[in-house]
């Protein structure tokens, strides 16, 4: 644990803070699989509703594409709302957003624009920015001891979040015809509306006068070994995952493969990512942050390895199931890891900056990886992979021989 970690002892914090605990993770956890499913449905239909609205067929993944850049853009102005108004705050907002997607994508379909699904999309990357820092409010709620875990199973709504999307989508998307998906859409905004429910319940502490200051300059906390290496390993999971996730469904139909086998891969690396997390937090308690990163980006290795054995089915299945499982190890190993680079009245501008790198590399790696599939086929993808996690090995290696920075 590093010296910002050590230097707030458990001892000396106020038992009121975690009284709340359980019933605020519990309402974290049932809103994470529910605006998850938010998630889902936009990548189950996005591409489908931009091949019929855009102007060109060129342009029929760009709302996917703007819902990531969505993730990354709305990050930093999420984590400054909780830093001035509370993190309860920032989830309401984000709620709003989940709302917005919903009616905005439903008229866009009604009406035939585009552009205005585009928008749409954005606003649910916001939304799932907001989302995604649920895991760290999950680690307020708690003492220190308890925080790996707290976080781990907020991420585990991510389970049912796989099984919510799908369904919500083969429910409702015939039921407003001729305008395929449009309740979809509606039904998607009612989810986001039953989240702020859920979400006006939850119990979290004002900030304090310490933590709308801010702390130490970003700066100084940003130049730790430790949080560089948290970072570089956040980084490096989610943009393998996305890159290869993104990929395989393209490749496999490349390959002759059906429709159908991509999708139950893609169930399968979805159900990969987020159920490990009931005991990822219980592994990190046990054997430490690091050793469970580290594990992770083996896990991503080993599926560039299956993958590079052939293109039958099982192969494409098996390096997906392995890329949710690294992903789901390195990415709670590294979150986990951002925990101890920062004093409390730091929280959430550091963490807001640890996401918006992340996802601004997804947006990059999202972006590169199906036109590296067509140019260079399924192996030359799998092969770059092993690039960024040579890279997060060595900071790993590197890492080791520094002390935790003095907080």
């Amino acid at each position: 644990m590093s010296d910002a970690a050590a230097a707030q002892p458990a001892s000396s914090e106020p038992s009121s803070l975690y009284q709340y605990g359980r019933s605020n993770v519990v309402r974290l956890a049932v809103v994470q699989a529910l605006a998850g499913a938010n998630s889902v449905v936009v990548f189950a239909t996005g591409a489908i509703v931009g091949h019929t609205l855009a102007p060109t067929p060129a342009l029929a993944t760009l709302p996917i594409t703007i819902f990531v850049v969505g993730m990354a853009a709305c990050t930093l102005p999420s984590g400054a709302i909780a830093q001035r108004y509370g993190r309860r705050a920032a989830f309401l907002a984000g709620t709003v957003c989940g709302v917005l997607v919903g009616l905005l994508a439903a008229l866009a379909v009604v009406i035939g624009s585009f552009w205005l699904f585009c928008a749409a999309t954005f606003f649910g990357g916001a939304y799932a920015a907001v989302v995604l820092s649920f895991r760290f409010a999950a680690a307020d709620c708690v003492p220190a001891d308890k925080q790996p875990r707290a976080l781990s199973l907020v991420m585990a709504g991510g389970v049912f979040a796989g099984v919510i999307g799908p369904q919500l989508v083969t429910h409702t998307m015939y039921l407003w015809m001729p305008y395929m998906f449009a309740a979809t859409f509606l039904a998607q905004a009612g989810v986001a509306a039953l989240s702020a429910l859920i979400l006006a319940g939850i119990r979290l502490p004002k900030p304090t006068a310490a933590e709308r200051a801010g702390g130490r300059p970003l700066g100084l906390i940003a130049r730790q070994p430790r949080f560089i290496v948290a970072v570089a390993c956040g980084v490096v999971s989610y943009l393998l995952m996305n890159f290869l996730m993104t990929a395989a469904p393209l490749a496999m139909q490349l390959c002759g493969l059906s429709q159908e086998s991509a999708n139950l891969g893609l169930q399968w690396h979805v159900i990969a990512m987020y159920a490990p997390s009931f005991f990822t937090g219980s592994l990190i308690a046990r054997y430490g942050a690091t050793s469970i990163v580290v594990t992770g980006l083996g896990l991503i290795g080993a599926s560039a390895v299956v993958g590079l054995t052939g293109i039958e089915v099982t192969q494409f299945w098996a390096t997906l199931v392995l890329l949710g499982l690294g992903w789901n190890f390195g990415f709670i190993g590294a979150s986990a890891m951002v925990l101890e680079c920062h004093r409390p009245e730091e929280k959430t501008r550091v963490q807001s900056l640890n996401d918006f790198v992340v996802f601004g590399t997804m947006a990059f790696g999202s972006l590169l990886s199906g036109g590296l599939l067509t140019a260079y086929g399924w192996s030359t993808v799998l092969w770059l992979s092993f690039v960024p996690l040579t890279l997060a090995f060595i900071a790993i290696a590197v890492s080791r021989s520094f002390s935790p920075a003095r907080a």
